[in-house]
């Protein structure tokens, strides 16, 4: 009889222990099911998804001013950029003109163009002063009247119309300044970026993004030729101005 009690027991103590070694790894089966360690999340039975990514430009980060943030269709740079103050004496620019490439990336109807006027000379005699646009092929593609007047008071970013707006396919157009009269050199200034000679890095004519063309203007030609741009007087610190388009 003994020999039997000591085997039921023994029996039933190895029935024990293989039940709590089951118990356990079951629990520890479960610990690890749950656990947030895992794709599934803390204390979820299911795969989580993955986080979608950000759509390009909607709270992707900083994308930088645009135009359209300040009520423009187009400009040659952010306004803010453009802190240089930019002059040159009617010696050295009038009769000349002057030209900015802007590039367009989407057809525009081009109503007016805004120029950043930093100071005045209330004694210049100005006349014959215009704004224009050329394209690619050095065609003049719109202008405006004679903006002497303008050129004369307040001393702002200021809307200068053409005679006639144009729709403005995509592609390279050049914005061109014509001066002329008398002034003070130091007087009468433009807002700017502080690019000079460093502005046409990398470019050649007829695709200076600044230059000069042609003497003796009094009126913008209905063409000009790209291909005789030149930096001359671009290199004697004649900066590169600020436009906007509307």
């Amino acid at each position: 009889m003994r020999t039997r009690t000591r085997t039921r027991t023994t029996t039933a103590t190895a029935g024990r222990g293989v039940a709590v070694a089951l118990a356990a790894a079951l629990a520890l089966a479960g610990c690890t099911a749950s656990s947030g360690d895992g794709p599934q999340g803390k204390g979820s039975g299911s795969p989580a998804s993955a986080p979608a990514a950000p759509a390009r430009g909607a709270g992707s980060g900083y994308d930088g001013p645009r135009p359209q943030d300040q009520n423009l269709l187009a400009w040659t740079g952010d306004p803010n950029d453009a802190g240089h103050v930019t002059a040159q004496s009617a010696a050295g620019v009038g009769g000349r003109v002057t030209l900015v490439r802007i590039v367009l990336r989407e057809q525009i109807t081009w109503s007016n163009i805004w120029l950043g006027l930093a100071g005045v000379d209330p004694n210049a005699k100005l006349a014959d002063c215009q704004l224009g646009v050329y394209d690619a092929r050095g065609t003049l593609r719109a202008s405006t009247a004679d903006v002497s007047p303008q050129l004369m008071t307040e001393a702002v970013a200021k809307p200068l119309p053409l005679a006639k707006p144009f729709t403005a396919a995509p592609g390279t157009y050049f914005v061109a300044l014509l001066l002329n009269g008398e002034w003070t050199t130091n007087a009468l200034t433009l807002k700017a970026t502080g690019a000079g000679i460093s502005v046409n890095a990398g470019l050649t004519p007829p695709n200076l993004r600044y230059s000069t063309i042609l003497t003796g203007q009094t009126s913008l030609p209905a063409t000009v030729n790209l291909a005789e741009q030149s930096t001359s007087t671009i290199n004697t610190g004649w900066a590169s101005q600020w436009y906007g388009i509307s």
